[in-house]
């Protein structure tokens, strides 16, 4: 198919305005021109969806891209194909490369990286400093910027914003939302003690529960203070579920895939080096109350967190191996998985990765099933039973902590702009991904 022709997707299940209906979707020139019953010839371009699912364009919230700096381990073209594999039709990439994405000239140079070289839509972080803070209200209105990233802990060089008076800069400086990687960095300091060589166990004990929610309490206290949106990444902890099941104005968090269906100490006999990442993938009593999280609608979206690195890097004995797991491929999936298992209703999934994303985060003309919207669509079989395997999967570093998982429910087309990017596993077009608008 052409840019700029139509698209007849006829015969789906689709999700339009809060329920299941059995319609036709029009597509024309990258946009959603008509919903219902529609008449069409055998010249019509057709993607028959019978038996299928039509949902929102899925919106991955967190992936790292690595380029530029590590593109051994991911770069912009494998990291968007992953994502179209695995249903995603945007994501949002974030600054903690090599260059930092911290000023003008390098969110440029990654916007240029990105053009015809990757298959779904995209917006980058604009990474925050103890020293940029002042111009971060400058990019209100940067084009394909879908926040700030504020690293309070873990992270390296010049990214890192530990000190209070600087996080407090950084916040009251930002006119775009705030998202935070939230760990104390000087608890993470004091107890590094903790580690013990060749244990990937003491993980988990090293970056313990304090860790995040004393930091978590820190960033929400002076966002409230200045009257602020600030987005908290990748929550783990008992703790900070409880903390935000009181009512906070101006703040929504995410949870991954991987905190919804890991849990200690299994993971870390199962996977070794593999399971390990920031936070930690902690014990099953966290895990539950995760998941009362999700069923009392208290998180706001579920981002993946891709955060690939080679075998060979994760083989390395703890704690020189690096933090971090893929997941942009599989987060539908392994999420789709769940909804057969009753963890929750596909109604709320669609909430969580494909609403939430565009209501906190401002998105245009994405994240429905509406006329004039962009016609990003995400074709799913709830029936299709599949084993994940390491060789499916896409992104450069060549394997998934779910290797062997046994799921049911399945992303069988991505649709990206009117475009079929992806169908049963294969690539039917070129790159043609675009900056998000917000």
């Amino acid at each position: 198919m052409s840019q700029n022709s139509s698209l007849i997707i006829k015969n789906g299940n689709c999700f339009i305005n809060g329920e299941f209906k059995d319609q036709d979707i029009l597509v024309e020139n990258g946009k959603i021109k008509t919903i219902g019953k529609i008449s069409y010839s055998n010249s019509s371009n057709i993607y028959d969806a019978t038996g299928q699912t039509v949902i929102p364009g899925v919106i991955d919230t967190q992936v790292h891209f690595r380029e530029p700096g590590s593109s051994d381990a991911e770069n912009l073209e494998s990291g968007s194909r992953a994502a179209v594999f695995g249903g995603v039709t945007s994501v949002f990439e974030m600054p903690n490369t090599d260059p930092p994405t911290i000023n003008l000239k390098e969110f440029n140079k990654k916007l240029n990286l990105a053009k015809n070289r990757m298959f779904c839509n995209y917006a980058f972080y604009f990474g925050a400093t103890p020293d940029n803070a002042k111009e971060l209200n400058l990019i209100d209105t940067l084009e394909g910027c879908c926040g700030i990233k504020l690293f309070v802990g873990s992270s390296t060089g010049n990214l890192l914003v530990s000190e209070e008076k600087d996080i407090e800069k950084v916040i009251s400086n930002s006119k775009k939302i705030v998202s935070v990687h939230s760990e104390d960095e000087n608890i993470l300091l004091s107890r590094k003690k903790l580690i013990k060589n060749n244990d990937v166990n003491s993980h988990l004990i090293w970056r313990n529960e304090e860790c995040a929610i004393e930091s978590t309490k820190r960033v929400v206290r002076i966002a409230q203070k200045h009257k602020k949106k600030i987005h908290i990444l990748h929550v783990t902890t008992k703790q900070e579920i409880d903390f935000f099941s009181e009512k906070r104005s101006n703040v929504s968090f995410e949870i991954t895939p991987q905190h919804l269906t890991l849990y200690a100490p299994e993971c870390y006999e199962k996977l070794k080096t593999f399971a390990q990442m920031n936070p930690p993938i902690r014990t099953k009593d966290h895990y539950e109350k995760l998941w009362h999280a999700v069923n009392s609608s208290l998180v706001s979206i579920i981002g993946s967190d891709h955060a690939p690195h080679t075998k060979e890097e994760k083989n390395k004995n703890y704690p020189s191996s690096p933090s971090g797991m893929p997941g942009v491929q599989t987060l539908l999936p392994i999420m789709l998985n769940h909804v057969n298992n009753n963890k929750l209703k596909l109604k709320q999934l669609i909430e969580l990765v494909c609403e939430n994303p565009c209501k906190i985060f401002g998105i245009k003309n994405k994240g429905y099933i509406k006329e004039n919207y962009d016609a990003d669509l995400t074709i799913i079989n709830m029936k299709k039973e599949t084993i994940l395997k390491n060789d499916w999967i896409q992104s450069k570093c060549g394997w998934t902590p779910f290797n062997n998982y046994k799921i049911k429910g399945f992303p069988v087309a991505t649709i990206v702009n009117g475009e079929i990017i992806m169908a049963n596993n294969k690539i039917l077009s070129r790159a043609l991904g675009k900056p998000l608008t917000f």
